[in-house]
């Protein structure tokens, strides 16, 4: 999906939505990202922004509008966004809207290669994970209530938040049933599991009886 993109970095798109509603210089950008809460969706860091700027104005999506100084604060640039950048903007954030894609999570990883714990460690390992799920959705209800209220923010400005969170409440949910499943034997394929483990155990045992009585 990005890669017909000419700056593909989600940060682009941060701030091409910002310069499509104003023009900004990058110190604003961040305070209004920071303001909004959208550091919690797009990574922001200041060199990885000035590296986007120069991409974007390079592509001619943004361009230099003017330069401003502030008391004794260093000359900012302002940017503002072309009429290209308004049509790559919209039309990326279309397709990011309309379009479900493929993400290869790590927890997917993970579960895909499940079976080569033991049943009893992947149980315990995952309540650790249903302990530290608990913990996040906590401190997300309470930060998405905090900036809402600071910033006086309507909801329109926090669906992102809303979301991730949604899909941390789900996850947790299904961790939960996961290991319930597990540790009282009703999930399908358990038999086969504590069985390749007994095997694998009882190989290991043989091999170091070879070894130490040879």
């Amino acid at each position: 999906m990005s890669s017909k993109r000419k700056v593909s970095n989600p940060l682009a798109l941060a701030v091409m939505a910002l310069l499509y509603e104003r023009p900004m210089h990058p110190y604003e950008m961040v305070s209004t990202m920071r303001e909004r809460g959208k550091h919690e969706s797009v990574r922001l860091r200041y060199s990885s922004l000035y590296s986007v700027v120069d991409a974007l104005q390079r592509e001619a999506l943004i361009e230099p509008r003017e330069v401003v100084r502030e008391g004794k604060r260093p000359e900012r640039t302002v940017y503002g966004i072309t009429g290209a950048g308004r049509e790559e903007f919209l039309d990326w954030l279309r397709e990011l809207l309309r379009e479900p894609v493929k993400e290869y999570t790590q927890f997917a990883a993970g579960l895909s290669f499940i079976a080569g714990l033991p049943p009893d460690e992947a149980a315990e390992l995952l309540g650790e994970r249903v302990r530290l799920l608990e913990g996040e959705i906590s401190e997300m209800r309470s930060h998405i209530d905090e900036v809402a209220k600071q910033f006086e923010l309507p909801r329109l400005l926090l669906i992102e938040s809303e979301h991730e969170l949604i899909l941390k409440e789900a996850e947790l949910e299904w961790v939960r049933g996961l290991v319930r499943e597990i540790e009282d034997g009703t999930l399908e394929g358990m038999s086969q599991w504590r069985e390749i483990h007994s095997e694998l155990e009882k190989a290991r045992a043989e091999a170091l009886d070879e070894r130490e009585n040879p």
